[in-house]
């Protein structure tokens, strides 16, 4: 009965050993997904302004394309991955047909160069990218504390653009949009209008003696990361057709593509 007692005891042990790391390394998963969700968060200093916004934005949804089963077939086949929804579209509308008698047959189709596929690197925000307007107040010889509120006094446009020169740059944009969207989860565009006469409820205290400041800035995302390009064929061999990718190049690229409808406030006193 003794030696039955030690051997359940040891075999709790055992098993503790085996699930602790286990346990730890959840917890260390966990804590990494909870950090990550947290740097996403906005700051409080930051407020949307889509409903108050004077000038409407049209969000630049990006066409998502999805692979016809020829397409899908030609790309399973290759050790390079394609994203690029523009060579995606063309494939799908590409109608090749080689004949199932051509015995024998053997022909190359080229496409272009294209860009293949873009990896992140690096994704931040800028809260402050570009100051778009500042209110003032001047209590200096006032008798009794005063408020400020944010009040757009011009219509500003706030443009993104790829940070170098790079083939292909219509493309390239669109699929650092598209990595920048999913990792941040923000209303990205390459162009952001702040209407004039917008306003928000936001209120300042500016106290007797003082000269209060308001400024407005608009953030943008920047996107770091590189670029997979090269040739794409399609090679024809008999009644088979297949994808071929020649000349594989990579070439770093950033953008800065403005948050749509948010703006960060910044507020200051001054004798």
């Amino acid at each position: 009965m003794e030696k039955h007692k030690w051997t359940f005891v040891v075999l709790i042990i055992l098993v503790m050993t085996i699930l602790a790391p286990t346990q730890v390394f959840a917890k260390e998963k966990e804590k990494k997904k909870e950090e990550k969700t947290e740097e996403k968060l906005i700051p409080n200093h930051v407020m949307p302004i889509s409903k108050e916004n004077t000038f409407p934005n049209s969000s630049e949804d990006q066409e998502v394309v999805e692979p016809s089963d020829m397409t899908k077939e030609l790309l399973d086949d290759l050790k390079i991955p394609i994203e690029n929804p523009d060579l995606i579209k063309q494939l799908n509308e590409s109608t090749i047909k080689p004949s199932p008698v051509a015995i024998g047959y053997r022909g190359m189709v080229f496409l272009g160069r294209w860009p293949l596929h873009y990896e992140s690197e690096e994704t931040t925000v800028n809260w402050e990218y570009q100051k778009v307007n500042v209110n003032e107040l001047n209590n200096i010889g006032g008798d009794a504390p005063q408020t400020i509120k944010y009040n757009q006094e011009e219509e500003k446009e706030v443009k993104g653009a790829l940070t170098n020169k790079i083939s292909s740059p219509g493309n390239v944009k669109k699929m650092m949009l598209l990595t920048a969207k999913s990792n941040t989860e923000l209303p990205l565009s390459y162009e952001a209008v702040i209407g004039k006469g917008t306003k928000k409820d936001n209120a300042y205290n500016v106290p007797v003696k003082k000269f209060g400041y308001l400024d407005t800035y608009a953030p943008a995302v920047n996107e770091k990361g590189h670029v997979t390009f090269g040739e794409v064929y399609i090679e024809l061999k008999g009644s088979k057709k297949s994808l071929v990718v020649k000349n594989v190049t990579k070439q770093g690229i950033g953008a800065w593509i403005p948050v749509q409808d948010h703006l960060s406030f910044h507020f200051k006193l001054k004798d």
